[in-house]
C-alpha cells in the first residue's frame, strides 16, 4: 500500500507541530505522523514555566494539545504510526509505517526527538514528574531550597548538578565509577561547589516515598565484600546519563555523530539528502529544549518550502 504526499513530517513533538503549521500554511498539504510518544518528550514533564506566552506556565501535555490544534487548524493530517523503515536512496523517499504502509513524500522533516536514557528502576516510572526528571533546565526550578541527586559521570551530570546548585540546598553527584568522566574544567566546578557532594562508587537501587520522592536507596562498592546499603533523603531525582536520539532507521543515509545525532549542514535543518529535513533533539546534542525545537521545526518547514518551490514539486 503506498501513498504519495509532498510532504512527510516524523514525530509530534514542538519541532514536529511546528513544522506542521509552517508546511499547512504554506498549503504544503503536510502528512504528520505522531510516533511512539504522542506529544514527544514533553508530555512526560511536569510543568513547562520557560516556554515564552505562558505567563502562569503550562501543563507539558497541554502545551502540545495546544499545538496540536493550532495544527490541525491549518489543514495538518496527523495520523498515528511509527516509522519503521527509511529508503532515502532517492527522491521520491519512502518511508514505512508501522511495518505496512509505504509513504512516497517529496520532503520528508524527521523530527524524530531523543529518548532520555533512565537506570530502568521500575521506581523511575513509578515517580515519573513526582519527583524524577532528566532535565535540570526544565525542572530544577521546582526544588529551590530542597535537596537533589543527579545521576551520572559525565559533561552533562556535572552541567546539571552545578545548575541545580545554584537552587537546591543540596546535591549529591551519584557516580557509579570511582572517577568523573567530564572535562577536567568541569570536575574541577564540581569539585569545588560547596553545595555539591560526590558520592563515587554508588549505585541507587531504588527510590521512595508517600506522595513523591522522599529518598533513594543507595549502594556503595555494590559488589564488593565491603559492600554497604544506606538511604539518602532526597526531593528530587535526576537522570544525567545521556539520551538516544531516534535516528536509526535514517542512518543508512544521512550522516550522525557518535551517539547518534543527526548532523545537519552548519546551522541549518538540511541533511547530506536533498529535500530531507532533520528537526528538534534528534539533531540537536546541546539545548534540548521545546523553544529550539519548535524554532529548528520553522526552519526546517521554511527550507521544505523552498525546496518544494525550487524544484517544481
Amino acid at each position: 500500500m503506498t501513498e504519495r504526499v509532498r510532504c512527510l513530517i516524523i514525530g509530534s513533538g514542538p519541532a514536529g507541530y511546528t513544522a506542521a503549521i509552517y508546511t499547512g500554511r504554506a498549503n504544503l498539504n503536510p502528512v504528520l505522523y505522531e510516533g511512539i510518544q504522542p506529544g514527544g518528550q514533553l508530555t512526560i514533564t511536569t510543568e513547562v514555566e520557560n516556554f515564552p506566552g505562558y505567563p502562569e506556565g503550562i501543563g507539558g501535555t497541554e502545551l502540545m494539545d495546544d499545538l496540536r490544534k493550532q495544527a490541525e487548524r491549518f489543514g495538518v493530517d496527523i495520523r498515528s504510526g511509527i516509522a519503521t523503515k527509511a529508503d532515502l536512496s532517492q527522491a521520491p523517499y519512502k518511508i514505512t509505517i508501522d511495518d505496512e504502509k509505504v509513504i512516497e513524500a517529496d520532503t520528508v522533516i524527521i523530527s524524530t526527538g531523543a529518548t532520555a536514557k533512565y537506570l530502568g528502576l521500575e521506581d523511575e516510572q513509578k515517580y515519573a514528574g513526582m519527583g524524577v526528571s532528566a532535565c535540570a533546565t526544565c525542572d530544577g526550578f521546582f526544588y529551590r531550597k530542597k535537596v537533589v541527586a543527579v545521576v551520572g559521570g559525565g559533561d552533562t551530570a556535572c552541567e546539571e548538578a552545578i545548575y541545580l546548585a545554584g537552587l537546591a540546598s543540596k546535591v549529591y553527584l551519584i557516580v557509579r565509577k570511582p572517577y568523573l568522566r567530564a572535562s577536567q574544567i568541569m570536575q574541577e566546578r564540581v569539585m569545588s561547589n560547596p553545595k555539591i557532594e560526590v558520592l563515587f562508587e554508588h549505585n541507587t537501587v531504588g527510590l521512595f516515598g508517600e506522595n513523591g520522592v522522599e529518598g533513594a536507596h543507595v549502594v556503595k562498592r555494590m559488589g564488593e565484600a565491603d559492600e554497604e546499603r544506606y538511604d539518602i533523603a532526597i526531593d528530587g531525582f535526576f537522570l544525567a546519563i545521556g539520551h538516544k536520539p531516534n535516528s536509526d532507521i535514517f542512518k543508512e543515509w544521512i550522516d550522525t555523530d557518535e551517539v547518534g545525532y543527526i548532523i545537519t549542514e552548519g546551522a541549518t535543518p538540511r541533511t547530506k539528502v536533498p529535500g530531507v529535513f532533520a528537526a528538534g533533539d534528534v539533531a540537536d546534542p546541546h539545548y534540548r529544549q521545546a523553544i529550539t525545537a519548535a524554532a529548528s521545526g520553522c526552519k526546517a518547514a521554511i527550507e521544505a518550502e523552498r525546496y518544494l518551490s525550487e524544484n517544481n514539486l
